[in-house]
Formats: C-alpha cells, sequence, structure tokens
C-alpha cells in the first residue's frame, strides 16, 4: 500500500492501491542472483521513494495517481510485498537531498546519467535515452523537414534561455548560419504552450525533448516528432551510493520478462495511445431525442434536480455514448468512471459498462461534487461549470485552481476568465508547486475545452429537444 507522505497532502487521494502483478510474483520467487544481493540487506517492508510532479513521472488525474514512473513504482512494491511511502519533492535539487540526508531511499523519477550526478546517485531501474527533437507539422502525413540542414531559412520558436535555445545556437553556427531563431519569454509560454501552437499554425516549429514530444503527440496526432536534434541523454531512477545491493534488486527486478512487458505496457499507455476521442462528432437533435439512453439520463437526472439534458451532454462528451468504452487512463463506460472511484461507490467491475449502472453511479458522483464545491461557488449556475469540470479533472485540481485564482487576483467564484485561467497555470512548475496547491501538475487544457463543449452542447440541446 501507498502510504501518502508528500510535502503537499493530496487531497481525495488517500492511500493508493497497488496493482498485484498479473502472474502473482511474490517476494520469495526472486532470481537466485538477487537472493545472493539480498542476503544481508533484506528489502524494507517499506521502500522510502521520492519522485516529482510531472507529464511523465507523477501526477494526479481524476483523483487518482498516476505516471510511468509512478506506475513502474507501484509494480515493483506489490511484487516484493512493500508499502511504499512516497514524498514528492519540491525540485530536483530537493529531491537529491532528501537521498543524500537518507530521508529516501530510491528517486523514482529520470535523473540525468552525467558525470555530475553519477557523484550524487547510483543509477539503476528503467533507463531512458532522450534527445531534443524537431516539432513539426506533418505533410500529407509526412514530415516536411527531414535532415538538419533544411533548417537553414526555417523559424524556430524555443523557450528563453532554455537548452533547447543553446542546441540551436550551436546547431546554426555548425551550419554557417541561416537558422531564424525566436525566443519566447517563459514568463507567458511553457513548452507544451509551443508544441499546441505548432499543432494549431500559429507558430511552424518548436524543439522540446523526446519523452516531453512523446507525450504532447497523444493529443497532437498532426505534428511529427522523428527529427533528433541533439545526441541522446541517458536518465534512470537512483539510489544512494552506498546502496548498491538496493540498486541490484532493482535491476534484477527489472531484468526479469513480465516487468518488462508490464515496462512495455506502460510505454505505449503513457507515451502512444491518443488522449483526444477523435472527434468531432455530429448528432442529429432534429428529432428530439440526444441518445438511445435517455430513459436512463431522464430517470438519475431527476435524482440529484440536475436538467438531463446536461448530463446527456456529459455523456456525449465523455464517451459518444460508447459503453464499452475505455480510455487511455482506464476510464469505462458512457460516463467514463475511473475504476478507483466505481470501487469508491460500489460498482463492481463487471457491471461498470452496464449503462444504467455506469449513469446511475455518473449521478451520485455529480451529487457529491456539488456538494463539495457549494461552500466554494455559491451561485448555483455557476457551480454546474466547476462541476463539469471537477467530474472531468478530479476535485483536487478544481481546488487549487479556486486557490490560484484568488491568489492571482481573480475571481474565484467565476470560473470563465478566472478559474478556468488558473486552471491552465497548473501545468506551469512555478504555478503547480505554488504552496496553494496541493494536487501538483495538471494539463488543464482538456478540462476546459470539455467544459466548454459540455456547455455548448447543452445549450445547443436545450432548444431541440423537450425536456
Amino acid at each position: 500500500m501507498l502510504k501518502n507522505c508528500c510535502k503537499h497532502t493530496l487531497p481525495l487521494v488517500g492511500a493508493a492501491i497497488l496493482m498485484a502483478a498479473s502472474a502473482g510474483c511474490g517476494r520469495g520467487r526472486s532470481s537466485d542472483s538477487e537472493s545472493v544481493v539480498t542476503t544481508e540487506h533484506r528489502l524494507p517492508d517499506t521502500l522510502r521513494v521520492a519522485t516529482l510532479y510531472s507529464p511523465t513521472s507523477y501526477f494526479i488525474y481524476r483523483d487518482e495517481p498516476m505516471g510511468y514512473d509512478y506506475s513502474l513504482l507501484q509494480q515493483f512494491a506489490a511484487d516484493k510485498g512493500m508499502e511504499v511511502e512516497l514524498t514528492v519533492a519540491t525540485s530536483l535539487p530537493n529531491m537529491l537531498a532528501l537521498l543524500d540526508s537518507g530521508k529516501v531511499d530510491l528517486l523514482a523519477y529520470e535523473i540525468p546519467v552525467t558525470a555530475e550526478y553519477k557523484q550524487k546517485v547510483l543509477a539503476c531501474g528503467p533507463e531512458q535515452l532522450t534527445h531534443q527533437v524537431l516539432v513539426q507539422p506533418k505533410s500529407d502525413g509526412k514530415p516536411a523537414i527531414t535532415d538538419e540542414t533544411q533548417l537553414v531559412g526555417k523559424e524556430i520558436y524555443v523557450e528563453e534561455n532554455s537548452k533547447y535555445l543553446y542546441r540551436l545556437q550551436n546547431l546554426n553556427n555548425e551550419l554557417g548560419g541561416g537558422i531564424n531563431i525566436h525566443v519566447i519569454s517563459r514568463d507567458t509560454l511553457i513548452t507544451e504552450d509551443l508544441i499546441d501552437m505548432v499543432s494549431s499554425g500559429d507558430i511552424p516549429l518548436t524543439v522540446v525533448d523526446s519523452d516531453i514530444a512523446r507525450i504532447n503527440r497523444t493529443y497532437h496526432r498532426d505534428l511529427d516528432i522523428s527529427l533528433p536534434l541533439s545526441f541522446p541523454q541517458k536518465s534512470s531512477w537512483g539510489v544512494a551510493l552506498d546502496a548498491q545491493w538496493l540498486a541490484d534488486s532493482i535491476n534484477n527486478w527489472f531484468a526479469q520478462e513480465q516487468p518488462k512487458e508490464r515496462q512495455s505496457q506502460l510505454l505505449k499507455r503513457y507515451f502512444e495511445l491518443s488522449k483526444t476521442d477523435g472527434g468531432p462528432y455530429n448528432l442529429d437533435l432534429s428529432k428530439g431525442v440526444i441518445s438511445p439512453f435517455d430513459r436512463l439520463f431522464k430517470k438519475y437526472a431527476a435524482e440529484i434536480g440536475v436538467d438531463w439534458r446536461l448530463l446527456a451532454a456529459q455523456g456525449y462528451h465523455e464517451s459518444h455514448f460508447d459503453s464499452t468504452r475505455v480510455s487511455w487512463a482506464g476510464a469505462r463506460g458512457i460516463m467514463q468512471i475511473m475504476p478507483r472511484t466505481a470501487r469508491a461507490y460500489n460498482l463492481s467491475a463487471d457491471r461498470i459498462t452496464n449503462p444504467e449502472a455506469n449513469i446511475s453511479t455518473a449521478t451520485k458522483i455529480i451529487r457529491d461534487l456539488d456538494k463539495s464545491l457549494a461552500r466554494k461557488v455559491p451561485d448555483n449556475n455557476e457551480r454546474r461549470k466547476f462541476v463539469i469540470a471537477a467530474y472531468n479533472s478530479g476535485i483536487a485540481h478544481i481546488y487549487d485552481a479556486i486557490a490560484l485564482a484568488e491568489k492571482y487576483g481573480k475571481n474565484p467564484h467565476v470560473w470563465e476568465g478566472n478559474v478556468e485561467s488558473a486552471l491552465l497555470m497548473k501545468a506551469n512548475p512555478e504555478y503547480y508547486s505554488d504552496p496553494v496547491c496541493r494536487a501538483g501538475y495538471f494539463r488543464g487544457k482538456e478540462t476546459v475545452a470539455y467544459v466548454r463543449e459540455v456547455m455548448n452542447f447543452y445549450n445547443t440541446a436545450s432548444k431541440k429537444v423537450p425536456l
């Protein structure tokens, strides 16, 4: 079980349930080599781990802890029969200080394998290779630029004082000049924003690390990230220099076939599976019908005093009324309920995709979100936007956005232009590391768009479909 010991306490997350290994590998099934290593140093009952909030390592989504490194850590701990005491550090130097002081045993985060860090940590676990890549729009499904020399004469936008800027400047010198490099202040935009701007056509090109590019390509299938512009950089987890026994145990575990398969699945989940629904979809509302499930939306919306057309609008944007749909994060059914949330509402795994059970449970979730937000947002009409947002993102991030809005001079009781703007701020380390934030990093673009699209659909349905 994961003990929540984060510097920023995470509301409504609680103790994360560790996923069991698919073949039930137990502690006693270690390899012979691991048995030798752990004779003097038996693995602890509780493994103290530090990580950082990030789109790749650890984040909270719909009130569930997620992330590539976090998920691997879950599997390792479950296989070894350990509990995990997780600390979310405020920065990489802070995380290294925790390891150096003996307050944690393991850093489950991509630590660069460089001469500098080799003096501070012993690399172990999953090794990642990243490099800087060109982010460009596809032309007829293919990249227009396939070689560094083709960058001469091109306009490229990068963050101010970033490693991407320094690499482009060096590359420009190597090519004899001609790359038109535009610098954008970090105060206004972050890496994800530049990638979005390439997708939307606002800028032609940018440069980012390949892992960030891969994550963001799951939102933007129109982009190509195949051209590397730097040498590869190795990174891995880390333990203290005198903890070779722990490094060996971790390495031996990752060398086994089952963890390799699990790692491959997680790479696909976080770095390859599309995180968008592939829309837009158009519905014909002229006959006064929204979906085959209108009867259920009417029945259960009435129990909580909600316009059934608003509930149907959420169902449309959650799944397009596909009761078999499973998202990249594991949400299921018409209303895309997460397995952990389903358990909390006594909805069994074998019934989570049942349309009536799914919609019924969704209305209970919406009811409870509304109650939780009533104190923060007293106006009933305004609060429904907050509830819709909380359903999509998890209420912890909405609490954070309300706190940020209040701190930075926005109206914490108004969604549009205020709390929605604050939610977008949570993709920026400057803001998600703010003391008022308790749930860390969050990519808010999708939630902001979700609220807008649900409300637009509802407004349209209200005119065409009888109550």
